[in-house]
């Protein structure tokens, strides 16, 4: 079976309503909580030609079967599946039985998978994406930002460095937009739509091996297969071996996570919403200032941030800084208000504009190579609202 983008589907209507009428008709309403948001919004509204009372109590029982279940970043995955067909498939049960071997590895890597996995099944969803599609980094980095592979390739997404400067992956001044996990995970999947639409109408199998061997390698099987009266399909293809078992092990896994109880694993519990908060960069922000003013460590934000290789998010650079979403109102409201005493209290000093660091050293008696030392500074450009935490020399003399 092959899979398409989104876009060259036709979702019928009366599909829709006749789903919508056997949960009501069974009363088996818990299977609600499944239904992708496609599918609960057109059986929302499908529901408008029917009788007055009978819509009524039709969307009361749909929306409170929604609330039977409380929805988790696993269930709403699940919820998006497309894929959970021919599993008996020999390379994806290959792959099963390699994965459920082995379930301490599974819980290591979905553990891993925690700040992350919310975020990009949205993103995925949003594009009416198979949700299969957000356990790619799974099979690609096990879910660790920072991987970086023998051949180069690097980030969740592994991104080798020609492909990650073609699609606007910046790499300068110690950022590496491969590792910036919101950048990287929006051209991973445009890459994987545009592959599907440019060469295979849609497939995104076929997509996907292209993103593993690169367009080439898979088009030319594909016209090797066609010339031998064979069909091109992904997998009918002779393709490199880790090709050819990149799909089944993308779907061996979900058939794990669609059914853990099955397969004897057990996933962590993740919320259904984004760990992580995005904070737009409008002039350099270091990691360290940002953890003073919003109160989270500075390992947490260096580990929501891989990018950042000198520890400072720069405009143009990284868009987005992303903190612990607790803690982003925090930020934004001491980013707008600096000069507020809550910003920098004993110990720290708020940078006016006009300040330089030999005459903030002077006024506070310090050298400059300390007030350096003390908050990782590598020059002297300062910036207005950036927060300095002054050595204990200074506060000594007040």
């Amino acid at each position: 079976m092959t899979y398409h983008t989104k876009r060259r589907k036709l979702i019928g209507v009366a599909s829709a309503t006749a789903l919508i009428g056997s949960l009501l008709a069974s009363g088996v309403y818990s299977q609600a909580a499944t239904l992708s948001p496609e599918q609960r919004e057109q059986a929302r509204v499908d529901t408008s030609s029917m009788p007055g009372t009978q819509r009524l109590a039709a969307e009361q029982h749909f929306w409170e079967a929604l609330a039977l279940e409380p929805r988790d970043a696993w269930s709403r995955l699940r919820a998006s599946f497309e894929w959970q067909d021919n599993l008996d498939e020999p390379r994806v049960q290959q792959w099963i039985d390699h994965y459920r071997s082995s379930p301490e590895n599974i819980a290591e890597i979905t553990e891993r998978a925690r700040p992350w996995l919310a975020w990009i099944v949205e993103q995925v969803e949003e594009r009416g994406l198979p949700g299969e599609i957000a356990l790619v980094p799974f099979v690609e980095s096990s879910f660790d930002p920072t991987a970086r592979s023998h051949r180069g390739a690097a980030g969740l997404w592994q991104f080798m460095p020609g492909t990650g400067d073609a699609l606007g992956l910046r790499r300068a001044g110690g950022y590496d937009g491969r590792l910036d996990v919101v950048a990287s995970t929006d051209a991973a999947l445009d890459y994987i739509e545009l592959q599907a639409d440019q060469w295979y109408e849609g497939d995104l199998a076929l997509s996907l091996a292209a993103y593993n061997a690169g367009a080439g390698t898979v088009n030319r099987a594909r016209r090797n297969a066609t010339a031998n009266g064979k069909s091109s399909d992904y997998w009918s293809l002779r393709l490199p071996q880790e090709t050819m078992n990149y799909v089944p092990k993308l779907k061996a896994i979900a058939a794990i996570i669609d059914d853990p109880d099955k397969y004897q694993v057990s996933l962590p519990e993740i919320e259904d919403a984004p760990a992580f908060a995005k904070i737009p960069v409008d002039r350099p922000l270091a990691l360290d200032e940002a953890a003073r003013l919003s109160g989270a460590s500075s390992s947490e934000l260096a580990e929501l941030n891989p990018a950042l290789g000198n520890g400072t998010a720069h405009p143009n650079q990284a868009r987005v800084l992303l903190v612990p979403s607790e803690r982003a109102d925090t930020l934004m409201a001491r980013l707008d208000n600096p000069s507020s005493p809550t910003d920098g209290g004993e110990g720290s000093y708020v940078v006016q504009n006009g300040d330089s660091l030999s005459a903030i050293a002077s006024r506070e008696g310090v050298s400059v190579s300390q007030i350096r030392q003390a908050n990782g500074l590598n020059g002297d450009v300062l910036q207005p609202g950036q927060v300095l935490e002054l050595p204990r020399e200074s506060l000594a003399s007040r």
